[in-house]
């Protein structure tokens, strides 16, 4: 069967990977995703979760937070609030331009690059230390919607189906499951 994979005009701006659990990371020219492990070097890579937090309470449970991808966009609305984020400075290892990542629903196949695949799993969701790299920075990255429900605008992660290098300029394609799509939940 042929896969179909939807052209949606959207690119990789940076990439970014840190070996240590850094709030934030370094920008790189390109990172290699590996087939169910995340980014090659990078300290969330493995089979089973590596976020510090998680680990605490359960450390065998799978790893759905392999590869953090945010929006560039995000950083163009915070700048006009007064902030300052750049690539990597949030932690994520892929920062997009031209998809609404958040509205993705779970499922979601992302094709990075000439073979890279990223399988969507959930929200990512900030916790407090985002406000100490930017005071104010987690209200802004937390609002409310008009029903008062929270809008989580921080990126979205996932596991790699099949590795490959990603660089700054790739190409993003992206294949919805087919329905009923089921929103994105936090991982």
């Amino acid at each position: 069967m042929t896969v179909r994979w939807n052209p949606q005009g959207s690119t990789v701006v940076s990439v970014s990977q840190s070996s240590r659990h850094n709030f934030s990371k370094d920008q790189v020219d390109s990172v290699l995703l590996v087939e169910g492990l995340g980014v090659d070097g990078d300290a969330h890579s493995g089979t089973t979760v590596q976020h510090l937090y998680k680990m605490r309470s359960n450390p065998t449970q799978p790893n759905l937070r392999q590869v953090h991808l945010i929006h560039a966009e995000l950083f163009d609305e915070l700048a006009q609030d007064g902030f300052e984020v750049r690539p990597g400075d949030l932690g994520e290892n892929i920062t997009t331009r031209g998809i609404d990542l958040l509205h993705l629903p779970e499922g979601t196949l992302l094709r990075i690059g000439p073979a890279a695949v990223v399988q969507v799993t959930g929200l990512r969701n900030p916790c407090r230390q985002i406000d100490r790299f930017q005071t104010g920075l987690l209200k802004a990255v937390l609002p409310r919607d008009s029903a008062g429900k929270v809008v989580r605008k921080t990126g979205i992660m996932g596991i790699v189906l099949a590795g490959g290098l990603v660089s700054v300029h790739d190409e993003i394609r992206v294949k919805v499951p087919a329905g009923p799509h089921r929103r994105l939940k936090c991982v």
